[in-house]
């Protein structure tokens, strides 16, 4: 020990170096341990990228080449259906009904047998030839999807009702003149059930019918059957699921033959019959207590307070000061509000419109008489406006666009129109307004040919080009039903018409035609209600083309 210390105190910083030396080594040392747990763990982060890189290319793989994606239906632009020796019935409807995403097309005809599609005939259902078949065809390229042999004689015909059946199902209902209620399931048409029933002798059916809550508790929605009989209103309720009726049947008393339409009002709900110079209004819970036959409690239906003090409860009178004029009463209409519907009331001589919030009138304009029910569109962006089409003399019409929160006209028409001309049909496109289509014939000022005619052409009008017509077709056929839709989501704006002789003719080829909608703007005529500068046809006709659609929920 001394010798080492002396050695320190001759060497001191000998013994400074070798300790550093020592200090040195051992951190080397824990370097080297540390570098190599590193370098594993490195390892494993690159094994997991490389495996989790690889189960991304795995699953990317799978979808774009193993798993198809599913094809989007390629629609044909013109496509027709043709039946010999039928006669159609005046019921168009479009719906999803073999669930591809796009619309198809549903109407009724009166045959001996379908089409070759399907050997179906009358003798299948039990029904006597002929007999009324309700079809659908594909909207993509009109092949039948189904037939289905309905009923004896067609009184009307309502598909889209969301519950029918033991399996609440979408489905039609059919009401056959004159005792009979059948439901068709849509996918498939197959009768789902059948139900005669005695409306009466000379009973008119109220349309359009009535999905209401589900009565009987079943879990099915039931349907409210309206008849009107020498001033009596009688009240069905028949169950979704089976067809049997439900409770009693019950009787309104009127001064007249009645028609009704059903207005939303905020969480509530009321029938608004009307005679030619009376309206009465029923609450649902009323309507359905007069034909069960005991008060009926809807837990998610209110009364409205401020309707509740204009209605005679003895008679169910609605008592209007504001309608004490009105008389002669030809079209009761709803027109959508901010939070519930207004009341569009049409005369002989004006047409009002009442708010159904105070009941008070909101504006009055004078029309003629109403060739066809009034119509819902846009003229103004999300600015509903109705179309009015009036008679204005022997084989002369007006066709007016009315803003329905003033009551301003937005823009009109005079047409030429022969006898049972079909009526307007509206499109909206995406710049939250409406395309117009009319049928008549356009005689320009000063070059009106009263001796012949009136021809049968159907016209555009889009509130972008307040100046411009387009006439896209001339049918000389006679025409059943007409209506316009957007086939897929969005897109592919189309028209519809179901063609042959008229009920009460003979029998005859029969024809359901769709048509895209810029097949016939393409090569369509423009026709200039005014003249401006710059206006130029084909600028005309490619800015339309290009019109672009957007469907409403």
């Amino acid at each position: 020990m001394d010798n080492k210390d002396s050695e320190a105190e001759i060497h001191p910083l000998k013994t400074e170096d070798v300790k550093a030396q020592e200090n040195h080594e051992h951190f080397v040392e824990r370097r080297i341990v540390k570098s190599s747990g590193l370098s594993r763990l490195s390892r494993w982060r690159t094994a997991a990228f490389f495996i989790s890189l690889f189960l991304c290319l795995i699953i990317v793989f799978a979808f774009s080449f193993i798993i198809p994606c599913p094809e989007r239906p390629v629609s044909e632009r013109t496509w027709f259906q043709y039946y010999n020796n039928a006669v159609p019935y005046p019921f168009l409807a479009i719906e999803d009904v073999n669930e591809d995403r796009v619309q198809d097309v549903l109407f009724a005809i009166k045959s001996s047998n379908g089409s070759s599609s399907f050997n179906t005939s009358c003798l299948d259902e039990g029904l006597p030839s002929p007999c009324a078949f309700v079809a659908a065809v594909s909207g993509t390229n009109g092949s039948v999807l189904w037939e289905s042999p309905a009923a004896r004689d067609l009184q009307w015909l309502e598909c889209g009702i969301q519950q029918l059946g033991t399996a609440a199902a979408p489905g039609c209902l059919v009401v056959e003149k004159p005792l009979s209620l059948t439901a068709l399931d849509l996918r498939t048409g197959e009768v789902l059930w059948r139900q005669s029933h005695d409306f009466g002798a000379n009973y008119t059916l109220l349309t359009p019918l009535s999905v209401i809550p589900d009565i009987d508790e079943d879990g099915v929605q039931d349907l409210i059957i309206l008849t009107a009989e020498r001033g009596q209103v009688k009240v069905f309720i028949h169950s979704g699921i089976n067809g049997q009726q439900i409770g009693t049947t019950g009787s309104l008393s009127m001064d007249g033959n009645a028609r009704y339409v059903r207005l939303s009002l905020h969480s509530s709900f009321y029938f608004l019959f009307y005679t030619e110079n009376s309206l009465y209004a029923y609450s649902l819970r009323d309507l359905c207590s007069a034909a069960v036959g005991v008060e009926v409690k809807l837990s998610d239906f209110q009364l409205d307070s401020h309707w509740e003090k204009h209605i005679e409860h003895a008679t169910h009178r609605l008592e209007l000061l504001s309608l004490l004029r009105f008389g002669d009463i030809h079209y009761l209409a709803k027109v959508p509000g901010h939070s519930r519907d207004n009341i569009l009331v049409v005369n002989s001589e004006m047409a009002t419109l009442i708010h159904t919030k105070d009941l008070h009138i909101a504006w009055t304009l004078n029309v003629s008489r109403l060739l066809s029910e009034p119509l819902l569109g846009y003229y103004k962006p999300d600015d509903h406006g109705i179309v009015l089409e009036s008679e204005i003399g022997p084989n002369r019409k007006k066709i007016m666009i009315v803003e329905s929160e003033s009551g301003a006209v937005q823009w009109e028409l005079k047409l030429n129109s022969r006898a049972g001309s079909p009526g307007p049909a509206t499109l909206p496109t995406a710049d939250h307004r409406s395309a117009f289509l009319m049928w008549g014939d356009y005689q320009e000022p000063g070059n009106e040919t009263r001796h012949r005619a009136p021809l049968q052409k159907l016209y555009l009008f889009h509130p972008s080009y307040t100046n411009v017509l387009l006439e896209l077709r001339n049918s000389t056929d006679q025409i059943s039903a007409f209506t316009a839709a957007l086939f897929e989501r969005s897109r592919h704006a189309c028209y519809v018409l179901l063609r042959g002789p008229r009920p009460g003719q003979g029998p005859g080829p029969v024809s359901v035609m769709k048509r895209k909608l810029k097949e016939d703007i393409s090569v369509s005529r423009v026709i200039w209600l005014r003249h401006m500068a710059g206006d130029d046809e084909q600028h005309i006709r490619d800015r339309l083309y290009r019109m672009r659609f957007q469907s409403r929920d």
